[in-house]
């Protein structure tokens, strides 16, 4: 059973910069594709940015490109989301997640995914 655990949350200021850390249990970010979604008050879980495990590719929501980026570190086993720019808007609990997905396609979707982190707070004041 893959764990995955988020990290980096907190407050900001617009404008501000936060990195955001989930860390797996075991080798994960090397064997599944890893992805970042956000909940935001009374609105749907939805897609930030993935990375893919062969190749490494990188995917964004469209809101966030430009802004944010995904990485991933083999030897920690974790991935990493780097937020810069931040706005109000971008006030959300943030959820790691993982999944065998083949297809780049597929990565934007929720259902894709087979284990989810527990999620951190990021607020963006402004």
């Amino acid at each position: 059973q893959v764990q995955l655990v988020e990290s980096g949350g907190g407050s900001v200021q617009a404008g501000g910069s936060l990195r955001l850390s989930c860390t797996a249990s075991e080798r994960t970010v090397s064997r599944y594709a890893m992805g970042w979604f956000r909940q935001a008050p009374g609105k749907e879980r939805d897609f930030v940015a993935a990375i893919t495990w062969i190749g490494g590719n990188t995917y964004y929501a469209e809101s966030v490109k430009g802004r944010f980026t995904i990485s991933r570190d083999s030897a920690k086993n974790a991935v990493y989301l780097q937020m810069n720019s931040l706005k109000p808007e971008d006030t959300a609990v943030y959820y790691c997640a993982a999944g065998l997905i083949a297809r780049a396609g597929m990565l934007l979707r929720e259902s894709e995914y087979d284990y989810w982190g527990q999620g951190t707070q990021v607020t963006v004041s402004s």
